[in-house]
């Protein structure tokens, strides 16, 4: 379908697209009201025209180097179409998924397949907790800065993030506990927001979360190598020990050492936090829940910052960031001039998605 567009130039499209969708969204909270009827129209159908392109151009891509992982993956799908049989113990839903496309898609259909499966979920969450504001929601989710590479590149682990929001947006435990093992199945990775999730079910205090976050700077630029050392030790996932203990390579990965700009973009939503609960009081079980399980998920990235490929760990964090931000806004009267607060939000949020994916790549 998008055959025409040169696999060098398909990532940029996307985000020049955004551009315009992120464009005509600011420009409808700087004219209209929340509960106006023109933002209920921009949210239901121009929406949905959103959230189908996303999709199709996404899954529709070709396969190509450009997206890096995507190769790997393409070679896997083609095995089981081969009729290699499922030998890795890890991640095991997803190869059961992969096994299983196999035999009734095309490669392409399998990508398309997981663009689904990365999308959708989010569709779904934005729907329950936002209801006709959804498309906000989804906006901020499409466009932060992770969202683009997690569905072309990390494709396991961008699934598996969505399943684990779809999760914790469900009412029965049961269903709760379902999705999130289905999300740790895909990639195990998704164990650390689970077990912070867990612990925010017993212990709601968020602002010694924060403290506790903020203790976590100053202990990582002291202890070094210490804490990738213990974590490799506990075993949390296979192939990220590598990252963990294996030496930096500055050719892999750029500016390597301790992130201070990932630290920065990861206190965003910390800071959007403490805005809400401290300061405007508000009060939300499900937001605490999405707030606590960000900050203990963060905390561990902060003390592995120097790790192989860092932007892997903070991503476990980082896939609720949009979240976290815009929960309230769309939820309950929180500031005065909301709607317009909404749109300075995704217009600076965009910004620096644009910013570190296409002007800093060129």
């Amino acid at each position: 379908m998008f055959d025409l567009i040169t696999p060098i130039l398909y990532t940029p499209i996307y985000y020049y697209v955004l551009l315009l969708v992120t464009f005509i969204t600011y420009n409808n909270t700087r004219t209209h009201q929340l509960e106006s009827n023109e933002t209920l129209k921009l949210n239901k159908s121009f929406g949905l025209v959103v959230l189908v392109f996303v999709m199709l151009y996404m899954g529709l891509r070709p396969v190509n180097r450009v997206f890096t992982d995507m190769l790997s993956y393409n070679r896997l799908f083609e095995n089981y179409a081969d009729g290699a049989t499922i030998t890795s113990p890890s991640d095991i839903m997803f190869h059961v998924f992969a096994k299983f496309s196999s035999k009734i898609l095309t490669s392409n259909q399998f990508f398309l397949a997981c663009a689904v499966l990365y999308i959708i979920p989010l569709y779904v969450v934005s729907k329950k907790w936002f209801k006709t504001y959804w498309f906000y929601s989804f906006l901020f989710l499409i466009s932060s800065f992770s969202f683009w590479a997690y569905g072309v590149n990390g494709i396991r682990n961008g699934i598996a993030g969505s399943l684990f929001l779809l999760g914790v947006s469900r009412d029965k435990r049961l269903w709760q506990i379902f999705w999130i093992v289905i999300a740790v199945n895909f990639h195990k990775s998704m164990l650390l927001p689970s077990i912070g999730f867990f612990i925010a079910h017993f212990y709601n205090q968020p602002k010694k979360m924060i403290t506790f976050w903020m203790l976590c700077i100053p202990i990582s630029l002291v202890g070094g190598g210490f804490f990738e050392t213990i974590f490799s030790a506990i075993g949390f996932d296979d192939h990220r020990l590598d990252y963990l203990t294996g030496e930096v390579d500055a050719e892999k990965f750029e500016n390597t050492g301790f992130r201070w700009d990932f630290l920065l973009y990861s206190a965003t939503a910390v800071f959007a936090g403490w805005y809400y609960i401290v300061k405007r009081q508000y009060k939300d079980k499900i937001y605490f829940l999405l707030f606590n399980t960000y900050v203990f998920t963060n905390a561990f990235w902060i003390l592995v910052i120097r790790a192989n490929y860092t932007n892997r760990f903070a991503y476990l964090s980082w896939f609720m960031i949009s979240i976290i931000i815009i929960f309230p806004l769309l939820r309950k009267k929180v500031v005065p001039n909301q709607h317009k607060l909404i749109g300075t939000i995704l217009i600076v949020s965009f910004a620096f998605t644009f910013l570190m994916n296409v002007i800093l790549k060129n």
